[in-house]
């Protein structure tokens, strides 16, 4: 079959296909801006339902379903280079041949999947419609294309797995925090969070075995599809060892130097710029975020050793079996999580003889800072967490601090400093709130 045959058939099937049940999201993707609306995410987050639930609002308000089009470049029938975008219009065009190509809408779904798309998508912007949506699983190439063609047209938004918020919408909505029956179920629906993780398609497999299998399934997608291909990776070998050790990580100590030496150890040959570009590589498809050490100084921030955050904590127990097993870094994982989904900027603070897990940073200064811990229950533990999170608060000039845990909650004051303990589904709930 010819190409413009083929997506004569692509967009003709897409147009007459029901739009699938949709998952409420928080996020809200607006419509009517004039700019290329960018949405970038880690596989399988459901930015694709997030061009379904536009399509859907569209629809609602009389938009007919023809003039919308949409293609997934991940189509396996789909061969194309930059130069051969024009055909999507072409073949657009002999379907609807009385369209006003200015009032139709166009979603290209994981578009970086075609080399040269933005002159394509900077050509449609500028000469036929100002109704367009992308997006794609790589933050650091859709920014270098947008920065260059489509710099000043674009508005992007993050797309991540499902919030604690979301995930309890999904499987009981209309819980209320504050009611005693209510909260026992929210927390054994926190429990099931954290054992599973926020991927939407996982939070319909009952089948632990199978929700194992298909978590590894998108670890294997993003390191073939997203880094060997996409970088031209040519040692797989190392490239999956140094993946699986950053995910095997999150919550924990990460160093490039320490797995340069393992490979080293192994008899593997690769260099030491390889694997820093790796961990780029890492965190622009949105396998793990990196989170630096507080300080004023923004180079010394910036040039400190990473702490590693799988993107979904789910992802991270069906691939490592010891993260797995220690509720701890989970919870903390989730913690980092949730607080990246607000959209908050965040960094871990560590002096001389103390840590704290989380400085969370605004416009107008420290905004918040946390210690996460699954259990306080031990003396030594709970001294150990206030002590560092009354030293960072001290040292960041904050009169109060909060230690989340899995089912704790109180609050006292130690030197000066107000120190609430909350449980992390509480915290989770109680932000999402302040967020609507």
């Amino acid at each position: 079959m010819k190409r413009k045959e083929l997506l004569k058939t692509i967009i003709a099937d897409n147009q007459s296909r029901p739009l699938p049940a949709l998952w409420p999201r928080t996020q809200t993707i607006p419509i009517g801006t004039g700019k290329i609306i960018t949405l970038t995410g880690v596989r399988r987050s459901g930015k694709t339902y997030h061009l379904y639930e536009i399509m859907r609002s569209l629809q609602a308000t009389g938009i007919p379903a023809d003039t919308m089009l949409y293609i997934n470049f991940e189509d396996e029938r789909l061969h194309l280079e930059g130069e051969d975008m024009d055909l999507i219009l072409q073949a657009f065009r002999e379907l609807h041949p009385e369209a006003d190509l200015s009032n139709c809408y166009f979603f290209f779904d994981e578009i970086q999947e075609v080399a040269g798309w933005e002159l394509f998508v900077d050509r449609l912007y500028e000469t036929i419609s100002r109704h367009i949506f992308i997006t794609g699983s790589n933050s650091r190439l859709l920014s270098k294309e947008i920065a260059t063609a489509l710099r000043g047209r674009t508005l992007n938004f993050e797309v991540y797995p499902l919030s604690f918020s979301e995930f309890l919408s999904i499987k009981q909505p209309g819980l209320n925090m504050y009611q005693s029956a209510d909260r026992a179920r929210i927390v054994s629906h926190f429990d099931q969070f954290l054992a599973q993780g926020g991927f939407p398609a996982v939070t319909e497999q009952e089948d632990e075995d199978l929700r194992q299998k298909e978590l590894q399934g998108y670890f294997d997608v993003m390191l073939l599809r997203d880094l060997v291909e996409r970088y031209s990776v040519s040692s797989v070998a190392v490239l999956r060892y140094f993946c699986k050790r950053v995910i095997g990580a999150s919550a924990g100590e990460f160093s490039v130097n320490r797995v340069y030496n393992e490979l080293k150890g192994n008899g593997y040959k690769v260099g030491r710029d390889t694997l820093y570009a790796y961990q780029e590589h890492c965190e622009a498809i949105y396998m793990a975020c990196f989170v630096p050490r507080y300080d004023n100084s923004v180079v010394k921030s910036e040039n400190s050793l990473r702490k590693p955050y799988v993107i979904d904590h789910g992802l991270g127990a069906a691939l490592n079996f010891k993260f797995g097993n220690d509720a701890g870094r989970i919870l903390e994982t989730v913690v980092a999580l949730e607080l990246i989904k607000q959209g908050k900027q965040i960094y871990y603070f560590q002096d001389t003889n103390n840590e704290c897990d989380f400085v969370v940073v605004c416009r107008a200064g420290v905004e918040k800072v946390i210690q996460v811990s699954f259990d306080i229950s031990d003396p030594a533990t709970l001294r150990r967490e206030v002590r560092g999170l009354v030293a960072c608060c001290r040292r960041l000039g904050v009169t109060e601090g909060y230690i989340l845990t899995h089912d704790t909650e109180s609050v006292s004051e130690v030197d000066g400093i107000a120190v609430k303990i909350l449980p992390v589904w509480k915290h989770c709930l109680v932000e999402a709130q302040h967020k609507q």
